[in-house]
């Protein structure tokens, strides 16, 4: 019976020991896939510009859509929340050359922004109205159109 009981208090001590460096792991994961799905929308804003010509009438403008799916579950940090906003709005971060940032908050943490800032192209990027709040332990589609807004302009909105 006591060396149950020392086999049960030796896994709670290693697994106390354990934990804050877990919460780290998952934190820096959490970021490092935030970055990427920033990456990810800065791909599809560059094939979008590459390929296609800007109109004034967004009606008629070429679109593409991109979804973004935020990291959950156990290998995750809890987010308190995510979202696409132009860089004016945004409080604090790295976003120099960059109109537009993925802002997010991991549970507890500061605010971090990660720019949207597609090289090589000649357009700016902008979100229509607006920060577009996503959905924060889950997929969010964004729909891009390109329209001519005093020269090339890469507008991002929300579907659905």
């Amino acid at each position: 019976m006591i060396r149950v009981v020392l086999t049960v208090l030796v896994a709670v001590a290693l697994l106390a020991a354990a934990m804050p460096a877990l919460e780290s792991a998952r934190a820096t994961t959490t970021a490092e896939r935030l970055d990427t799905e920033a990456d990810r929308v800065e791909r599809a804003v560059g094939r979008l510009v590459a390929d296609s010509v800007s109109v004034a009438n967004p009606s008629l403008a070429a679109r593409t859509t991109v979804t973004v799916r935020v990291p959950s579950g156990f290998g995750a940090a809890p987010i308190d929340r995510v979202a696409l906003a132009e860089t004016d709005e945004v409080s604090e971060g790295d976003t120099a050359g960059a109109d537009v940032a993925l802002r997010y908050r991991i549970d507890g943490g500061s605010e971090r922004s990660v720019p949207i800032a597609p090289g090589g192209v000649d357009a700016t990027v902008a979100v229509d109205g607006e920060a577009i709040a996503l959905r924060p332990g889950g997929e969010s589609r964004l729909v891009l159109r390109l329209v001519d807004d005093g020269g090339p302009t890469v507008r991002i909105g929300r579907v659905g």
